[in-house]
């Protein structure tokens, strides 16, 4: 195998299943781009949409924080997977450190919400275990999952804060940029400049490795990279139909449902069980979930396998690069001073609206695009300087 994967080499309910992936992760990161997070629980309030906003508060951490990353988490493990059966570690290894310079681009330059330098690194991590046995892949991957509830046991019990030190060098960094508390919810509302959004960016690139180091990302991702590398390990998408997928739905939403629900009344109400035990309902809520996404798309797809929403659905999932980086390209026009600036002033609930609006379209677009086209425009690029050779991209 000399290239990358071919159309007729794709599977349509991994494709699928990250398009669902990338709707979930809009809904999570437009809250960002339009500032909303960034403003104080009374400016919250004040909004005119403020009651039905705290209904859909609640109902994005029950259904959605951290339940669709986790997906994308494990279609990456199996990416990871397939990428080693047909072209080997170098290849592999091209691709990710290729993956640091897009994502160190992506925080830079556009947004500092990127996600995609941790999942470089981690990636890097995950060749790490290979040749390690099944039961030790899943013993590493729940221990993984489940180190940060004892980090947060050691900062909130030990009064071991290894975060502050990154907190203090993010706020040092801010404030010599001149940003602060009181301009940091409007600052890029009210940039005119890119100069102005770039100083932003900078000291963003110092909350976003905080946010890293304080939320214990990199162990979480890893871990949910280990469970995609041990599904694709076994071909678990491709028999569907012999999987006792209604059974694992049945203990997964059993587990998942409370748990979720908890850790939203949790993550709504201050934590007022503590640091460790909000931790801990995150760790058990959201995989439990995520799984639940996983087998209910599954089980539509063995019921209609030729259905015209799966060939839609999946036409983002095959762009996901793309579709990523226009996310913030499309928050940057719509919120930011260089664009519409409408950053600050709109209510959750229209937000979230937006952001599916958005996704909607962006589904349209991708499915017209691939329709003369092999690939999407970064994933053609990225694929190019993985193989280190051209590749046509027009049908």
């Amino acid at each position: 195998m000399t290239g990358p994967t071919t159309e007729r080499q794709r599977h349509v309910i991994l494709d699928a299943l990250r398009g669902l992936a990338l709707m979930g992760i809009a809904l999570a990161n437009f809250p960002e781009f339009a500032l909303w997070t960034f403003l104080s629980s009374e400016q919250q309030a004040a909004m005119p949409t403020a009651c039905i906003d705290e209904i859909v508060r609640f109902l994005l951490y029950l259904v959605v924080d951290g339940k669709f990353y986790s997906i994308f988490s494990i279609l990456f493990g199996i990416g990871f997977s397939l990428i080693m059966e047909r072209h080997g570690l170098r290849l592999f290894v091209r691709r990710m450190l290729i993956l640091v310079i897009i994502g160190f681009l992506h925080l830079m330059f556009i947004w500092s919400g990127d996600i995609l330098l941790l999942y470089a690194v981690g990636g890097l991590l995950l060749t790490l275990m290979i040749g390690l046995s099944d039961k030790s892949l899943l013993l590493l991957a729940l221990s993984l999952i489940l180190i940060p509830v004892g980090l947060d046991a050691l900062i909130e019990f030990g009064g071991f804060n290894f975060p502050e030190p990154f907190y203090q060098a993010w706020w040092n960094k801010a404030e010599a940029l001149g940003i602060n508390e009181a301009n940091f919810a409007s600052w890029l509302r009210d940039a005119n400049s890119y100069g102005q959004m770039f100083a932003f960016l900078i000291q963003g690139a110092y909350e976003r490795l905080w946010e890293f180091v304080e939320g214990h990302r990199l162990p979480k991702v890893v871990g949910l990279f280990i469970l995609g590398y041990l599904a694709s390990k076994h071909r678990l998408y491709t028999r569907l139909q012999d999987l006792p997928l209604r059974k694992a739905l049945y203990w997964n939403v059993s587990i998942g449902l409370p748990t979720s629900l908890l850790y939203a009344w949790s993550a709504t109400s201050g934590h007022p069980w503590g640091l460790t035990v909000h931790s801990l309902l995150y760790g058990v809520s959201v995989i439990p979930l995520a799984i639940v996404f996983i087998i209910g798309i599954c089980l539509l797809y063995l019921q209609s396998p030729k259905s015209v929403v799966f060939r839609w659905l999946a036409a983002p999932g095959r762009m996901a690069l793309s579709c990523y980086i226009s996310h913030s390209l499309i928050g940057v026009l719509l919120f930011y001073g260089l664009g519409f600036g409408l950053g600050t002033s709109l209510g959750l609930v229209y937000i979230e609206l937006i952001a599916l609006v958005v996704f909607f379209i962006q589904i349209i677009v991708c499915r017209i695009w691939l329709n003369y086209f092999r690939f999407g425009p970064l994933e053609w690029l990225w694929r190019m300087l993985t193989y280190g050779r051209y590749f046509p991209i027009i049908k």
